[in-house]
């Protein structure tokens, strides 16, 4: 059952209702421990996602995989919202192991990499299971607070944005300007993507990196920052480079409006429906998908196996503690099968694979 916290109660909501509201969805510690008590006294813990935002097509993609796991094992669910703020972050999700007694699982993408460490140690003061999700500080092991910090999943954000910038050079013929965009820049996978840009121009000496700035994963910024671009350089920009689809996805608004859409390749990464919708309609030349849906459901699942003693996360070899998951290139060339499996249709995925896609132990 989807359930959205609002006004002291926990009540269940028709899931399309819960999507357009969570979003606005106030801190949640205020709401009565009797009410919680009643909402949460069941056998089987909550499973819980922390999330940045459902207006964010890639979280309301991981949302939609968190709702169809916990149908899957009966739990109640709630998503818990950021909206970029860490201190609302960390405060929500020690409200909610309050409300549970520790009778939770939690999935998190934490904000920044320092509010990880928090969320891991207030899990383990209450009892509660905890998997994190791409940033963490780099001294930070799920072995290091066993059996409730039970794993850490993320993706080498280095070879995929290499790829990226070298389908976006092919897509320029292999020379000419480019702009980028970055994400934050004390964000761990933007960091990665853009380690990956600069490996790809290294080896590329035929284009030019016009500029690069920070975005930080806003789309308002990006629109913003294009369109100072397209004044600036104008002609010179042959593509733009973008660490994250949302960002691309802006870049290719602003080219529409000056009438360059589809002339300037874009290329992105998080692999989101519109992303792929624009590479088929030729705006786009590239993303990666992460399969935001298995984050948002194998997270959970990963966790509640654990929680339900299914395994013991001690006895686990380090590469299914701390791991990296396995991403899909998308370019023209698949970019329709891939719309027709993953998007057309939602995706069925196996909940109790939980190291299928493990490919590797995250290196430092």
């Amino acid at each position: 059952m989807v359930k959205k916290i609002i006004d002291g109660m926990s009540l269940p909501v028709r899931r399309r209702d819960f999507l357009k509201g969570a979003a606005t969805v106030g801190a949640i510690g205020a709401f009565p421990a009797i009410i919680t008590r009643r909402a949460f006294a069941a056998d089987k813990p909550t499973v819980v996602n922390s999330i940045r935002s459902l207006s964010n097509p890639y979280h309301a993609a991981w949302n939609k995989g968190g709702e169809a796991f916990a149908k899957s094992v009966g739990a109640e669910y709630v998503t818990l919202v950021t909206e970029g703020n860490s201190e609302k972050g960390v405060s929500d999700i020690k409200a909610i192991l309050a409300k549970t007694g520790g009778n939770a699982v939690i999935n998190v993408d934490p904000n920044d990499s320092p509010d990880a460490r928090p969320i891991v140690e207030a899990a383990k003061a209450a009892g509660a299971y905890v998997v994190t999700q791409w940033n963490k500080p780099a001294d930070l092991h799920p072995w290091d607070y066993d059996p409730n910090y039970v794993a850490h999943i993320s993706f080498s954000g280095v070879p995929y944005g290499k790829a990226m910038a070298e389908a976006l050079f092919k897509a320029m013929g292999g020379k000419g300007g480019i702009v980028a965009l970055g994400g934050i820049q004390s964000n761990i996978p933007a960091i990665e993507r853009k380690k990956g840009l600069d490996e790809a121009l290294a080896a590329n000496p035929d284009i030019k990196l016009l500029d690069f700035r920070v975005a930080n994963w806003s789309d308002t910024e990006a629109l913003e920052k294009t369109n100072a671009w397209l004044t600036q350089f104008g002609d010179e920009i042959g593509g733009i480079w973008a660490a994250y689809d949302g960002m691309g996805l802006a870049a290719v608004e602003a080219l529409r409006a000056d009438g360059r859409a589809g002339k300037v390749p874009v290329t992105g990464i998080d692999g989101i429906q519109l992303a792929v919708e624009a590479i088929l309609k030729g705006e786009m030349a590239g993303t990666v998908a992460w399969d935001p849906y298995w984050q948002g459901g194998m997270g959970l699942s990963i966790g509640y196996h654990a929680k339900t003693g299914a395994f013991d996360p001690s006895k686990e070899p380090k590469d299914h503690r701390e791991f990296y998951g396995t991403g899909v290139i998308i370019t023209a060339e698949n970019a329709q099968s891939y719309y027709d499996s993953n998007i057309k249709s939602e995706p069925t995925l196996d909940w109790n694979d939980i190291w299928g896609r493990v490919s590797g132990q995250i290196q430092y």
